[in-house]
């Protein structure tokens, strides 16, 4: 028996990230192999041109998934029966714009899109929060999005987290897919702290530390941290655009793992509301290590936390302290 298609809304899907995100979703690397999609593309009127040339796209590319393309600057049409949401639209931050101008502008296209979701979604649709700031427009959807179960809106900083399994691959010359269990705490901005302390690497003779096999605490406690944590910033000098390609896979991950499950023994992070674990402030939206399984996401507990990893981990809290007031005094 054939499954039944699920729908998967991507907001900005006529940008960068939305053109990269769409082909992979079509072909199964969100939702697995065999399960058939039906793709809702939704973005601003000014770019409903745009949009209608990444649909017919689509339909040239005869993704065998692909059921259906909806493609629409309306709200209510592209949230209609969704089961997965991937928010990538969102407003960038300008040259020369204050932080309270962007979060302000963030807070209104997120409390617009949490109320179409709210009424419009399907019952216990999955929503990831990709535009930035993540973790506070993430908080401000599940505010004005009540009936969203608090554990189904998450953020991405799976791009963070694959950023440092890349460095650790790379300075060991391994293959990627043989490192595992690094961990993003907080927020996706600069102050994330990209921790190594419970990662291992497959070996010919079994599991190892990480600490033990790249023996230099000096790299792995200053410039892998600050290149994971400036990796996006690097990418734009680079390519004189936003890292995209990277963005859009990692968001694929993200749901997969959530859908379908994490491999045992392994955990990946994910930007989720706190419930204190960690004595992480709770009503905080923060990337944790999580295990997946029947499509729940869980904290992983009990997890030693050293005195230079909890002054990382507070201070990311403190920033996300900071933006939910912000963002809250942008409400009222």
């Amino acid at each position: 028996m054939a499954k039944e298609p699920v729908r998967v809304l991507v907001t900005g899907a006529a940008g960068q990230i939305g053109y990269a995100l769409v082909p992979m979703i079509a072909r199964g690397i969100m939702l697995g192999a065999d399960q058939p999609v039906i793709l809702h593309m939704l973005d601003i009127p000014f770019a409903a041109e745009a949009l209608n040339g990444v649909k017919m796209e689509l339909i040239d590319a005869a993704f065998p998934l692909l059921k259906g393309v909806v493609a629409t600057t309306d709200a209510v049409e592209g949230c209609t029966g969704v089961n997965v949401a991937v928010m990538v639209g969102g407003f960038p931050r300008k040259e020369g714009m204050e932080r309270k101008d962007v979060m302000s502008k963030n807070v209104s296209i997120y409390k617009s899109q949490a109320a179409a979701l709210e009424k419009h979604a399907a019952p216990n649709c999955k929503v990831l929060v990709v535009a930035n700031p993540a973790n506070t427009n993430a908080l401000i959807l599940k505010e004005f999005a009540p009936s969203i179960p608090e554990k189904n809106i998450t953020c991405l900083t799976r791009l963070d987290h694959n950023r440092a399994l890349g460095q650790i691959s790379e300075r060991l010359s391994v293959p990627v897919s043989d490192v595992k269990n690094v961990i993003i705490w907080g927020n996706h901005s600069s102050t994330q702290y990209p921790d190594v302390n419970h990662a291992k690497v497959q070996t010919s003779s079994g599991e190892k530390p990480v600490r033990e096999l790249v023996k230099n605490d000096e790299w792995l406690n200053g410039e892998f941290i600050t290149t994971v944590q400036q990796r996006g910033a690097a990418i734009i000098k680079a390519r004189k655009l936003s890292s995209a390609l990277s963005a859009a896979s990692s968001a694929c991950d993200h749901i997969r793992d959530w859908v379908l499950g994490t491999p045992e023994g392994t955990f990946v992070s994910m930007g989720v509301y706190s419930d204190g674990s960690y004595n992480v402030p709770s009503g905080l939206i923060y990337s944790f290590p999580v295990t997946c399984r029947n499509g729940e996401w869980s904290i992983v507990q009990g997890l030693p936390i050293d005195e230079v990893s909890r002054k990382k981990m507070d201070l990311t809290a403190e920033e996300l302290k900071e933006e939910k007031d912000l963002a809250y005094s942008c409400l009222s």
